[in-house]
């Protein structure tokens, strides 16, 4: 009862500020100048984003919390994200396009000359939107990536394994079942040795677990289906639901554990950790050295791609993660790539070294937060391990 008063009174108080806002405008107009109307429109429009998008995700928080509708929580989420998102963009590029105007156009500019500018800015003001569509759009382009490891030191036995890697599904309500099920078809065509799952089956608590396991089990490879947790159930609270759902149709998840496959005169040794949460790093892979077999390639699954320098102090050959999406959401300016994820790990999207230590990050196959990709389709990644 309490937490729907919550709701009621941010709903209240939102539509307020905005009426308020417009009574401020109105004043404004009557009392400043055109540039300090500019000003005030600027601030007020700015904490006006930010309240209606901090609204919607602590709604979407909220529902999460108490379980009350998985899908109405992230609608919740993703549209405050996406406003937030947009409406920062739209205000900058106006801003943008007014100061280039101001600098421009003078009196007695000719007019056809005016309204080409006037043309170019609306466009490039506009430009945010169609962006966020492309990138609704583009959140299904699944793309197979093949790419070579080079392992120092690798077994005979080993040299051309092929590793199939899915991760961050987030089979939810921007993803359906046979949705994943075209990802599951296209991974089946590349004859994998193995296949491996990085976490992140689901986005919150009550989306398709079984009907992502369901899947996930249709995957073909030669020595079977393994994988290890990511944020997302540990969030969901489903850990121990998602090991106990996966042996029952063939999918092992290693937690702290490491199992052995042997190919030819080569053993691969799997390990797996649950996710390493970012707030703990002095603790990253505590244990795991213990998962180590000598005169074998290493292989760490882990969720989350900062553990690599660890892992390679450890011992392990390669690491295979996702949890950055490849950033999501790219843009390049001046020949620098911008994305969120860039803000809290260094390991992106791709191949990392580490001395002798392989590391790939997959862009996944789901989204989070807005269900839209722009410059980072989603991947279907087929790594083959090589002698270095």
């Amino acid at each position: 009862m309490h937490s729907n008063l919550d709701l009621l009174a941010g709903a209240v108080f939102t539509v307020v500020q905005w009426l308020v806002t417009l009574r401020v405008m109105r004043w404004a107009r009557r009392r400043f100048s055109p540039a300090g109307v500019k000003v005030a429109r600027t601030a007020l429009v700015i904490f006006n984003v930010a309240l209606v998008s901090c609204y919607a995700l602590s709604f979407s928080r909220l529902i999460s919390q108490f379980h009350l509708s998985p899908h109405l929580g992230l609608y919740a989420g993703a549209i405050g994200l996406g406003y937030l998102i947009a409406a920062t963009a739209i205000l900058t590029l106006s801003l943008a396009v007014d100061a280039v105007k101001a600098l421009v156009l003078r009196p007695g500019t000719d007019p056809g000359r005016r309204k080409l500018l006037d043309m170019a800015g609306l466009a490039l003001v506009s430009s945010p939107l169609a962006a966020m569509g492309y990138g609704f759009v583009h959140r299904l382009d699944f793309r197979v990536r093949e790419i070579d490891v080079p392992l120092p030191g690798l077994p005979d036995g080993l040299d051309g394994l092929r590793l199939l890697q899915l991760s961050d599904i987030h089979l939810s309500a921007f993803l359906s079942e046979s949705q994943f099920a075209r990802v599951v078809d296209a991974a089946n065509e590349l004859r994998a040795h193995v296949a491996l799952v990085t976490g992140d089956l689901i986005s919150s608590r009550g989306d398709p677990l079984e009907g992502c396991l369901r899947q996930i089990a249709r995957l073909r490879s030669d020595a079977g289906i393994f994988g290890c947790l990511g944020n997302h159930e540990h969030y969901a609270g489903v850990e121990q639901d998602t090991v106990a759902a996966g042996a029952r149709v063939g999918v092992v998840f290693l937690r702290g554990r490491n199992l052995g496959l042997r190919f030819g005169g080569g053993i691969l040794n799997l390990a797996g950790v649950d996710y390493q949460s970012v707030y703990e790093r002095e603790h990253y892979l505590a244990g795991a050295e213990r998962l180590i077999v000598p005169g074998s390639c290493n292989v760490l699954l882990s969720h989350n791609p900062d553990v690599l320098p660890v892992a390679a102090r450890q011992g392990y050959n390669l690491v295979l993660a996702g949890h950055t999406h490849g950033g999501q959401v790219n843009i390049e300016i001046l020949d620098r790539t911008i994305n969120p994820a860039r803000f809290i790990t260094p390991f992106v999207y791709g191949l990392y070294r580490e001395g002798k230590t392989a590391g790939y990050v997959t862009r996944g196959i789901g989204t989070i937060g807005i269900p839209a990709r722009i410059g980072a389709p989603p991947e279907i990644s087929l790594l083959r391990l090589r002698k270095a």
